[in-house]
């Protein structure tokens, strides 16, 4: 991403909310109690490479299933549960479901699978009912507005009857399995388990469980949590993202300020200007302070508009010196105390103490930098990569060649989960950085066959080599276009005469 570029589309509204299910399903058992987790294969849109609960949205269909003591969206609502449950672990939660032989269960299971029976079909055949008391109330969670994919979701705490058989099967899950509540957050610290807050919080619940009944009352009350909107959003320990509403390129509508840290915290990238929006992240950081932790310093990865707006604010309300690298403090109009330098090591002290290395990654800007956790190898990229949407080479503060370098050299640094500045966190780093060189490759080859021998103009480059794209984003693709082709003439492929390009 980028900052706004002049006839660009006003940024899209925010995404309507769907309605949904989760089911947190657990089992008590001589070594304490488990529950059943999932991990969404990343190939997915929404929350891609997670790991949550057996959960979906509900379905047209799902009203049309009879659930006892409940109705209306209360019944579908757990309909779309007990299917969810079924469909995702294969523990099938009816009345007279013991009856059931395993075998019969896991034929009904790849029946409604594969969609050769629905969902009351199935029920019906085998005389199973639904009861709402099965599925007790576990909370509610909102998605935040910055998703363009937003659930309105519904939690539920199912024990798993005796006679259930949970297993994994591939699909849309890459893996599934009974676990401790302490061994997954243990994993969730050490970055190898990502967590949205409704399950991190599930997880914490869980670890402290004595009864279903204060587990309950535990899971209802979620904090840091308006309107059932997480606040506090924490991908693994110490890496919270704050999503700003900036003036940025569609299709993205936010910028992710972070405030890494376990005791002393680094906020990077305040990028709103919006004093409500400062407010917002003031609000969450002066919590923490609370908390008992301190603010160490304000870090920015590059000058655009969309990652600085709020630096000055930020900096000066909480009187804390200002890092960046020397080419993004020679385009600020705030003063940097620290220039940053690549290869140095930031060191945040707290339980655990984080070790952050700077990496120097011009080509977006030529200031930019990336941070990489020393523990974890997690990266703090800025817009090298987006979660949503791409990222604009834009000349001459852009630079495809170096962008392309710096992006091969993130790669095998080595790096596991990347934290962009727009969008979710991507679990597969490496696997990221890849796509988008093999994308920029592919793209580069189309600009040099819409450049015949007698030449063409950068207009008419961009209409032959983006013949798919909206003409809406055409200013954006002619940015991208320009950079392609000054690379390819700064390799001696191509020249430049008069404004039209020619292959060389």
């Amino acid at each position: 991403m980028s900052e706004a570029l002049p006839g660009m589309p006003p940024p899209p509204p925010v995404a309507a909310t769907r309605p949904a299910s989760v089911v947190v399903p657990y089992r008590r058992t001589p070594g304490g109690v488990e529950v059943f987790w999932v991990k969404r294969e990343k190939a997915l849109a929404f929350a891609g490479g997670f790991y949550a609960f057996p959960g979906g949205k509900v379905d047209k269909t799902d009203v049309l299933v009879p659930m006892r003591g409940a109705s209306g969206q209360e019944a579908a609502l757990r309909v779309a549960a007990a299917r969810e449950l079924f469909e995702e672990a294969g523990v099938l939660v009816a009345e007279r479901a013991g009856w059931l032989a395993p075998e019969v269960v896991r034929e009904l299971r790849r029946e409604l699978l594969e969609k050769r029976a629905t969902w009351t079909e199935l029920l019906q055949r085998h005389g199973l009912s639904l009861r709402a008391e099965d599925f007790p109330d576990a909370g509610r969670w909102v998605t935040p507005e910055f998703a363009p994919v937003r659930f309105d979701t519904f939690f539920y705490l199912v024990e798993a009857p005796a006679h259930a058989l949970a297993e994994w099967w591939p699909g849309e899950l890459a893996e599934a399995a009974w676990v401790k509540p302490a061994e997954a957050l243990a994993r969730w610290e050490q970055g190898t388990a990502l967590l949205h807050p409704p399950a991190l919080h599930v997880l914490r619940v869980m670890a402290r469980f004595d009864t279903p009944e204060r587990a309950l009352a535990a899971l209802r009350e979620q904090p840091h949590c308006p309107d059932f909107i997480a606040q506090r959003i924490e991908f693994q320990q110490g890496v919270r993202v704050f999503p700003l509403r900036t003036a940025t390129l569609p299709p993205a509508t936010h910028t992710n300020a972070y405030v890494l840290g376990n005791g002393e915290l680094l906020i990077v990238d305040p990028g709103a200007d919006d004093e409500a929006e400062v407010f917002r992240l003031l609000t969450m950081v002066e919590a923490l302070v609370g908390e008992g932790a301190r603010v160490k310093a304000v870090l920015l990865t590059h000058h655009h508009g969309d990652h600085v707006g709020g630096a000055r604010a930020v900096k000066e309300r909480l009187g804390v010196p200002l890092w960046c690298h020397a080419r993004t403090a020679d385009r600020l109009d705030v003063p940097a105390d620290r220039l940053l330098e690549d290869g140095e090591v930031l060191e945040l002290a707290g339980t655990p103490p984080q070790r952050w290395r700077v990496l120097y990654t011009p080509g977006h800007a030529r200031g930019h930098v990336c941070l990489v956790d020393e523990r974890t190898h997690a990266a703090v990229v800025g817009d090298m990569v987006a979660g949503v949407g791409t990222i604009v080479i834009d000349p001459p503060e852009g630079d495809m060649g170096e962008y392309l370098r710096q992006l091969a050299r993130l790669r095998d640094w080595p790096v596991t989960t990347l934290h962009p500045a727009h969008g979710s966190a991507i679990p597969d780093g490496p696997g990221k950085l890849q796509e988008y060189l093999d994308h920029r490759a592919a793209r580069e080859a189309r600009i040099v066959e819409a450049v015949p021998a007698d030449g063409a103009t950068l207009a008419q480059v961009v209409e032959r080599a983006y013949a798919e794209t909206p003409p809406f984003l055409y200013p954006v693709a002619e940015r991208s276009a320009l950079a392609v082709l000054l690379k390819l003439v700064e390799e001696g492929r191509m020249r430049e005469d008069s404004g039209h390009y020619f292959p060389v």
